[in-house]
């Protein structure tokens, strides 16, 4: 809900960064050229997911690097059936993270900022906080599958490291910050987890299939297992976060 309001304000002041779907440039030799787009067409569906605007599509290509995906384009008065696999880029960002993502190679010219109004803006604040859910989720189902690194976990180091990036790019970043800030944050305090919300949650309703209380030794021994999850949960985070700053390399440095 706090997301929703923060991004529901920014709609309405700084307004949503919008880009139609249609692709208006095409790079040399890359994952579009080779499948066959053109420029002018206008991506409908992507990887059974509905395309409305160019960012629908870029995150369906972010999180497919080296897969076949299916697509549907308008070309003129025909819709096309193309197949493109999204070139695998790895790189880092400016705190260090290893990234790991599709490109298509493709560019859409037409970027907007486009303002609303009060309902308006609640409504595509909440369709963005969707989204955002959406992506997390994703991104955590891939880790668990393997398909994706768990090195862009980060906690109070690096979440203190990006807070003080986005504060020097304005307020609006900031402000957006928060609110991606407070979906992850609301995620895992909702995973099933005893000694988080979404673990009570989960008492909760074994206790109204049951019918009566659960056992307060199973209570008791649920909370420790999930504390110490949690506890290696944030001991993991934050030795992601020394080693993305290179803090092990500067204090090998300062002993010699």
């Amino acid at each position: 809900i706090f997301a929703i309001v923060v991004l529901a304000g920014l709609f309405m002041v700084v307004g949503q960064r919008y880009a139609p779907a249609t692709i208006d440039e095409v790079m040399p030799e890359s994952a579009a050229a080779a499948a066959g787009l053109e420029a002018g067409d206008r991506v409908l569906e992507i990887a059974g997911t509905e395309v409305t605007r160019f960012g629908d599509l870029q995150i369906v290509v972010r999180e497919n690097p080296g897969t076949a995906l299916p697509m549907i384009v308008r070309r003129g008065d025909a819709d096309l059936n193309l197949t493109i696999t999204p070139k695998e880029i790895v790189t880092e960002d400016r705190f260090g993270n290893t990234l790991r993502f599709g490109q298509l190679g493709v560019r859409s010219n037409n970027v907007a900022m486009i303002k609303h109004g009060p309902l308006d803006a609640l409504w595509s604040a909440t369709v963005e906080t969707y989204s955002m859910t959406a992506q997390t989720l994703r991104a955590v189902g891939q880790m668990i599958t393997g398909s994706r690194g768990t090195e862009e976990l980060g906690g109070p180091i690096k979440i203190a490291q990006m807070s003080g990036e986005v504060a020097k790019q304005g307020w609006d970043t900031t402000f957006w910050f928060m609110a991606v800030l407070s979906v992850n944050l609301g995620l895992i305090n909702l995973f099933p987890i005893p000694v988080l919300d979404g673990g009570h949650l989960v008492f909760y309703a074994l206790e109204a299939i049951r019918g009566r209380p659960l056992n307060e030794r199973f209570r008791e021994y649920a909370s420790v297992a999930g504390l110490s999850l949690v506890i290696a949960l944030m001991v993991f985070v934050t030795w992601n976060d020394i080693v993305s700053i290179s803090f092990v390399q500067k204090i090998g440095e300062i002993f010699g």
